[in-house]
């Protein structure tokens, strides 16, 4: 048996969502229904978002790579633990 959920979503996610559906061949409703029955299955929900460094990691990223490709402020390689904290130490 079959029953209709109503649920809230953004329009333009909805209209992504239904485009990306039929490209796949497949109607949103068999998408939803997918994902209805492994959240039923694993009793948990995974919410996923892109990983973004804040301004300050941003800024450290930026000089890092900046001194790599000077060739600055660059240690290593280290064959062993102790060559790196040796190296840590001076």
């Amino acid at each position: 048996m079959k029953t209709l959920i109503n649920i809230k979503a953004d329009a333009d996610i909805k209209e992504i969502a239904v485009r990306t559906a039929k490209q796949m061949g497949v109607p949103l409703s068999t998408i939803m229904n997918a994902f209805l029955r492994q959240f039923v299955a694993e009793k948990s929900v995974t919410f996923s978002v892109p990983l973004r460094p804040t301004k300050w990691l941003q800024k450290i990223l930026l000089e890092t790579e900046k001194d790599c490709r000077e060739g600055k402020n660059i240690e290593g390689p280290f064959h062993t633990a102790e060559e790196m904290i040796k190296s840590l130490k001076s």
